[in-house]
């Protein structure tokens, strides 16, 4: 199309040329016509063109022979494929009818052996619950039957494999009430392992030297306890004993009671609790107790000296308070006013307490201060127990356990020390009380005694001027 336009183009330009060519043909010398060239090129294109169409559609009507053929080939292998299909189809559905009409003649002929297949998978599971957490699993670590076969079967045991399960159930019955002696590997506490001779006491406990030992049931091993409760006594008597009969503490728990009685802490474990609080209440509530052990020995030492002074009350000493009292009143003058008399005695009587009271405040403030700490350790285990809640929430109370025992160990700590420092601070205070209260009656008699010989001598001096 763009050729017959661009010819157009050349033939209008050529129309409206003309007359310049005509006015060109009066020319002398001739030149070549094109047009005509133009119409040559031109008829050469179009017969080239259309060479090409025939040769294009010519392919073009091979290529569609082509196609169909190969259409016809595809359809006609799609049609096989569906035959097959729907044979293999057809065969699928008559196995299957097959097979179920198979199931059901199994199902008919197997009978009552069905249920009885179902007890052999149920007994079968529940005795290998059992051996798994036995004590006789580390005497006979194999068994005559497949347990785990046996409770995962989809098909009827053999009669090898019931002879096998009935002669594992009688087998673990036998030794489950038996007192064995064998040698097995124990897990030390530092985590390697050495055999060594055990005695099991049926499913309840293990000894050995050591004492108790207990059941590892992921490992299948016995493992020496970090700490032996207080019947492991009972366990070595009964290791050494010839006697036929010997007595022996068992966990009938099978090692529960007694693993749970191990992780109770001891005496020293409560008292680490405590942590700083603690250390510093049993530090006061021992000095405090010194202290007034100490005052105590001292007291009846004064008053052991005060009682031989009270039998010679004219020969007073200077090594005990009554009689340094007794020897101020002596070395008064004669006659001496009842004034300075009281006085002087006032002042010897109070130059002597600060040594009977000497330790009572220390103690009482001890006792004070004792249970102001088990609250301070109350407090600061709360906040622990709350910082534990807020880090780690409240799923696992064992996270919370280190404040609250720190709360409650400070606060008993706390009593324990105040009591017996309250009592021993009354204890002191009554003994240096007596004392005190001594003296203030000797010094009262000495007194009296002065006024009464002053009064004598008053009435006796009248008389003798008469």
């Amino acid at each position: 199309m763009n050729l017959f336009k661009h010819a157009r183009t050349l033939l209008l330009s050529v129309a409206l040329a003309s007359p310049l060519a005509l006015a060109e043909d009066n020319a002398p010398a001739a030149k070549p016509d094109p047009l005509a060239n133009l119409l040559q090129q031109i008829g050469s294109y179009q017969r080239a063109e259309n060479s090409q169409n025939k040769a294009r559609e010519a392919a073009f009507l091979a290529d569609v022979a082509e196609q169909n053929r190969l259409l016809s080939e595809a359809r006609a292998a799609l049609k096989r494929e569906q035959q097959l299909a729907d044979s293999l189809k057809k065969r699928f559905d008559n196995n299957e009818q097959a097979l179920t009409e198979r199931e059901e003649e199994l199902r008919l002929r197997v009978g009552n052996l069905g249920e009885m297949f179902g007890v052999v998978r149920q007994v079968a599971g529940d005795l290998n619950t059992v051996l798994a957490d036995s004590l006789t699993r580390v005497e006979l670590p194999q068994r005559k039957a497949d347990l785990d076969k046996l409770a995962g079967a989809k098909e009827l045991p053999t009669i090898a494999e019931l002879e096998d399960l009935w002669f594992t159930l009688q087998q673990e019955m036998s030794i489950n009430g038996a007192i064995r002696r064998f040698d097995a590997p124990v897990i030390n506490t530092d985590g390697s392992s050495a055999p060594r001779s055990v005695v099991r006491l049926g499913v309840f406990n293990a000894l050995d030297d050591a004492g108790y030992l207990s059941f590892d049931a992921e490992l299948q091993q016995l493992r020496a306890l970090g700490r032996q409760p207080a019947q492991a006594g009972l366990a070595q008597d009964y290791l050494t004993s010839t006697d036929t009969v010997a007595a022996v503490a068992i966990d009938p728990s099978r090692g529960a009671l007694l693993t749970l009685s191990l992780e109770s802490p001891d005496l020293i474990e409560r008292i680490q609790q405590g942590a700083l609080v603690g250390y510093i209440i049993i530090a006061l509530g021992l000095i405090g107790l010194l202290i007034a052990a100490v005052r105590l020995i001292t007291l009846e030492g004064i008053a052991a000296k005060v009682r031989r002074q009270q039998q010679d009350i004219t020969q007073p000493t200077a090594d005990n308070p009554l009689g340094r009292v007794l020897q101020v009143y002596q070395n008064l003058p004669r006659p001496v006013d009842m004034d300075t008399l009281e006085a002087k005695m006032d002042e010897a009587v109070l130059h002597e307490l600060p040594a009977l009271e000497r330790g009572q405040a220390i103690i009482k403030l001890f006792a004070g201060i004792a249970p102001l700490l088990g609250l301070l350790g109350t407090v600061t285990g709360m906040i622990a127990t709350f910082q534990a809640i807020t880090n780690f929430g409240t799923g696992d109370p064992k996270l919370m356990a280190a404040g609250i025992s720190q709360a409650l160990v400070t606060t008993v700590l706390g009593l324990l020390a105040a009591i017996p420092l309250l009592l021993a601070h009354n204890w002191v205070a009554s003994r240096s009380k007596n004392l005190v209260q001594l003296l203030d009656e000797q010094s009262a008699g000495l007194m009296a005694t002065a006024l009464e010989q002053q009064q004598q001598q008053q009435q006796q001096q009248p008389q003798a001027g008469q």
